[in-house]
């Protein structure tokens, strides 16, 4: 079976299920897109890999890589292979001393994975077919738009307040003022009484 790549398109706050998130993928060369249901957890270290925010201690996802690499282990792709009942599964191909291996994983930790080592994500038609949507260019502007937004608001929720104003310092230091000033304004939001 043909393989197709998959790209990250948009990660937003799920509408049918409180407290996930939707994780949007695209196919490179088409406009289908995949809309998967994770985590809050998963969500939020994927937003932390996109913005290539380096959290004060390692996120689970980081201890994996860490792991391999110390181990020589790396992942060549990420192939999303089934969807069963509604649920997507994984795998990840990984490379050990010449050899290929695959093991099973949760989609959303997959794509994770994915991108700490920045390589492929694939699925096949026959998951395209099934599960994947057709978006309309315009809308699909307005929704990466506003997933951009949201993802920046959400990536700073689990974060203490002393990783946020060493982020800030940071932010400041590198004259990134939109970002400080997200940054800004969780920390005050944080301070209101309630």
């Amino acid at each position: 079976m043909d393989k197709i790549r998959l790209k990250i398109v948009g990660l937003s706050t799920s509408q049918s299920q409180s407290g996930a998130y939707a994780l949007i993928m695209g196919e490179v060369d088409g406009k289908r897109r995949l809309p998967i249901i994770i985590g809050g957890f998963e969500a939020q270290s994927i937003a932390i890999e996109l913005e290539k925010m380096k959290p004060s201690r390692p996120l689970t996802h980081d201890l994996f890589k860490s792991f391999a690499k110390e181990f020589d282990i790396t992942i060549k792709e990420v192939v999303i292979n089934k969807f069963f009942e509604g649920v997507f599964y994984a795998r990840l191909v990984c490379e050990h001393d010449g050899e290929e291996v695959e093991i099973d994983s949760r989609t959303s930790d997959a794509v994770a994975i994915a991108l700490r080592f920045r390589c492929p994500i694939f699925t096949y038609e026959n998951i395209m077919a099934a599960a994947g949507i057709i978006m309309d260019e315009d809308k699909e502007k307005e929704t990466e738009e506003e997933t951009d937004e949201k993802v920046k608001e959400e990536q700073f929720s689990g974060m203490s307040v002393d990783e946020l104003q060493e982020l800030l310092d940071q932010a400041v230091a590198k004259e990134e003022y939109e970002k400080a000033s997200k940054i800004r304004d969780e920390m005050n939001r944080r301070k209101k009484p309630k």
